[in-house]
């Protein structure tokens, strides 16, 4: 038994830096697909007759899958295998990505969606699992890296989409040029995947879920309302500010912007919250910027751009990461919180994804996006209202009910 420790800490000393480099590529792949659309939308749009509303199914559809494949996690994580849904979620991102480089028409670059949503699904749902066994002893870390790279992945996509279709005079490359990352992270994973190692088969026994607790649905909708405004900004910032007259490439940059906010949330919120138990204090500031960042844009979209952008950036990465913690807070067992964070991301993604088909639908209907700014404020005002609630005292009696 030592022995096999002995060889099992060996093999993680010697992932090391490649490791992080497979966690840094897995994390990259994830939002391109996402981000990449908004700053081109105007030029899609022309090309294919979308209308916003079939527009919003682009980021709409590929969130949904998140959220649905997490839910199935439980039932399709061990026939599937971490090895092969690793390699099959990369494969799909990348034929996603070939495909936008040939196509033409608007339901084409829906399917697309699908099958790259499908893909960033199944290694969302995963890589936790990967960071567990390749670091153990410095998972927030890693976790931090991992947040760190898939919010700059898709703030680099925005940027850089525009640029790359201006340069080919194509906006099929500014979508489809995201294979080249595919690439890399399917070749870095062949070189330092994680090791399996072969375990006898566990008796067969029911899949314990939390379809039938009531704080757990009330966790779930709290995650996805918190985070409803990045699918929206993903999806309809670069729009926005398109109509207001700016280029696609400096619309495009705003994205970029907000994910720079977003990656200084990620990176220090864990240590802002180290010392505190409970959650609500630290949720409500962020909470309070991210709203004072939709105020803005409601008010004075051409004044302090930047400014607003940047709250709403640092407003959203934070709830991100705050609302995960505060579900993991629940339980203490790590096996059921695992569980629980499962069920709380499954529902509240596709709650997440809805909100732009809803913002979408608004700016159709009222004839500009003030109205989708206005529903997202208030939104963020009702969670204001819920966050009081999670009392740390209450966590055990929540979930025994």
């Amino acid at each position: 038994m030592s022995h096999s420790l002995a060889a099992e800490a060996e093999g993680a000393a010697r992932t090391g830096w490649v490791g992080l480099l497979v966690i840094v590529a897995l994390g990259i792949n994830l939002r391109p697909i996402l981000t990449s659309i908004g700053p081109l939308l105007t030029d899609i749009r022309e090309a294919t007759g979308l209308g916003f509303q079939g527009a919003s199914m682009l980021t709409v559809l590929p969130v949904l899958c998140m959220g649905l494949f997490a839910l199935a996690l439980p039932w399709i994580g061990p026939r599937l295998g971490e090895s092969r849904g690793m390699v099959g979620g990369l494969l799909a991102i990348g034929a996603a990505c070939f495909w936008r480089l040939l196509l033409d028409s608007g339901m084409a670059l829906i399917a697309s969606a699908v099958l790259a949503g499908t893909g960033v699904a199944i290694i969302q749902a995963l890589i936790p699992g990967v960071i567990k066994r390749w670091f153990p002893h410095k998972v927030p870390s890693a976790m931090g890296l991992y947040s760190a790279s898939l919010m700059a992945g898709g703030g680099s996509a925005a940027v850089l989409a525009p640029v790359v279709s201006e340069h080919f005079q194509r906006w099929q490359d500014g979508l489809g040029a995201w294979l080249l990352l595919a690439l890399v992270g399917l070749l870095l994973w062949a070189v330092a995947r994680p090791r399996e190692t072969p375990v006898a088969a566990p008796a067969r026994q029911a899949v314990q879920h939390y379809f039938g607790s009531r704080r757990a649905w009330l966790l779930a909708t709290y995650f996805g309302l918190i985070n409803g405004g990045y699918t929206s900004m993903v999806a309809w910032l670069p729009v926005y500010y398109r109509q207001l007259g700016w280029s696609a490439q400096g619309s495009g940059r705003l994205i970029g912007l907000m994910t720079i906010f977003q990656v200084i949330a990620a990176l220090t919120i864990p240590l802002l919250i180290r010392r505190s138990p409970d959650r609500r204090g630290w949720l409500c500031v962020c909470l309070l910027i991210q709203l004072a960042g939709f105020v803005g844009l409601i008010c004075a979209p051409l004044n302090l751009s930047g400014v607003w952008v940047a709250l709403i950036g640092y407003g959203l990465g934070s709830c991100f990461a705050l609302s995960l913690t505060l579900t993991l807070d629940h339980l203490p067992d790590a096996g059921a919180a695992g569980r629980l964070a499962a069920f709380v991301q499954g529902i509240g993604f596709i709650i997440t994804g809805v909100v732009p088909y809803v913002t979408g639908w608004l700016r159709d209907s009222t004839g500009s996006f003030q109205a989708s700014w206005v529903l997202l404020a208030v939104s963020v005002v009702m969670m204001l209202g819920v966050t009081v609630r999670f009392s740390p005292k209450g966590y055990t009696r929540a979930m025994a009910r």
